[in-house]
């Protein structure tokens, strides 16, 4: 592998990989990580002299580079994909290099898929081997099925066989992907049991198997916040290592977290960003996480908490919405107003609890803050 064969594939060659086409007519509303941050990984694999697992695009280091952003010897500029602890991120890159899978835990919201989604695309060039957990997940998501055409017309053959996603990272020595394993029915999940722990896909159909090449791994996320979880059998959690993915420690830490994704995803809108809309950002920030942990900044009043779990991806959420409206409806500088329907409607899940606990939020502590009286009279006219 040429150290510059990020970006070179061309459309052919990755949908034989498993990725979707591109997007006719115009670019991809969300372009893959390895799409969106080509240029990033061609100038890491260029300035890469350390040694690379086998048929890794980059070193462990470059991956966590990758990850956590820094600076190239060329001046090249990689800008951070994840805040949060380095060593977690390290952790994580050196379980991908060895046997055994991991898995990537952590309450919603806490950037699972997306870490999910940037490790496979630094480690393999290609994010796209994906099975989406639900309840309704097949078996055949994981392992293989068939082309019934073909199967009906000459029988049981490799050609009428349709492989998973999983399949194809082994037999290419790539790196898979499993969002919301615990999502999954239990009987669906040991499927991967003898993935993980033999490398072999079995097909009894044909009396052969899969094995899995040097380089291919797998990355599971999860968690046990949501309603509807399957919890992993033992012998299935034993093949993962797992890493959890905690919130973010600091206020300035989620203000830089979400002040980022909403620069990326406002670009991507054609929204205008501009430092104006920084008060906003740490507001919002500052409103989810005192409701999240049932205490105000101070730490002098004690607060109820609501049934949602307020996540930084939601803050995202509120602030790219806010911002829109401001665009579209407003003079294109995000204010309260644009903030405090978004915000309500995050925090008010449950209509007739979680509006208590948001009516009282506002008047026993917005309602006093210095300086807050606009978002106050903000919030108050969308509640009414």
């Amino acid at each position: 592998m040429s150290a510059n064969s990020f970006g070179t594939t061309d459309d052919k060659s990755r949908q034989t990989a498993g990725a979707a086409p591109k997007a006719a007519g115009g670019e991809a509303l969300r372009p893959h990580a390895e799409d969106s941050f080509a240029g990033e990984l061609r100038a890491l694999a260029a300035a890469d002299d350390r040694p690379r697992p086998e048929r890794w695009r980059l070193s462990p280091w470059a991956v966590a580079t990758y990850l956590l952003g820094g600076a190239l010897p060329d001046g090249t500029v990689i800008t951070p994909k994840y805040v949060g602890p380095r060593r977690i991120v390290e952790v994580a890159v050196t379980t991908l290099a060895t046997d055994r899978a991991l898995l990537l835990l952590g309450v919603p919201g806490t950037a699972k898929t997306w870490v999910s989604e940037h490790l496979a695309a630094a480690v393999s060039g290609d994010s796209t081997l994906l099975v989406q957990g639900t309840a309704g997940t097949p078996e055949e998501a994981i392992r293989y099925g068939w082309n019934y055409a073909q199967l009906l017309a000459q029988g049981p053959s490799r050609e009428a066989l349709v492989p998973s996603p999983v399949m194809r990272a082994m037999a290419q020595g790539m790196t898979a992907r499993v969002e919301e394993l615990t999502r999954i029915p239990a009987d669906v999940q040991d499927t991967l049991i003898t993935v993980l722990s033999e490398k072999t896909l079995p097909i009894p159909e044909l009396g052969q198997e899969v094995q899995a090449v040097r380089g291919f791994n797998l990355i599971a996320t999860a968690n046990d916040r949501d309603r509807g979880v399957n919890e992993l059998s033992s012998a299935l959690r034993r093949r993962f290592n797992t890493v959890v993915l905690p919130l973010p420690a600091t206020p300035d830490e989620e203000v830089d977290i979400v002040s980022r994704r909403v620069e990326q995803l406002g670009r991507s809108l054609d929204l205008p960003a501009g430092p104006e809309g920084l008060d906003e950002i740490r507001r919002v920030v500052t409103v989810f996480r005192e409701l999240r942990s049932g205490l105000t900044t101070d730490g002098r009043t004690k607060l109820k908490s609501p049934s949602g779990t307020l996540s930084t991806a939601e803050a995202i959420s509120v602030v790219t919405n806010g911002l829109a409206l401001a665009t579209h409806f407003g003079d294109g500088v995000l204010r309260s107003g644009d903030v405090a329907a978004g915000i309500l409607g995050a925090v008010v899940r449950d209509p007739a609890a979680d509006r208590v606990v948001w009516q009282e939020y506002l008047e026993t502590v917005v309602r006093e803050r210095d300086g807050w009286k606009d978002f106050y009279r903000a919030c108050r006219e969308v509640s009414a």
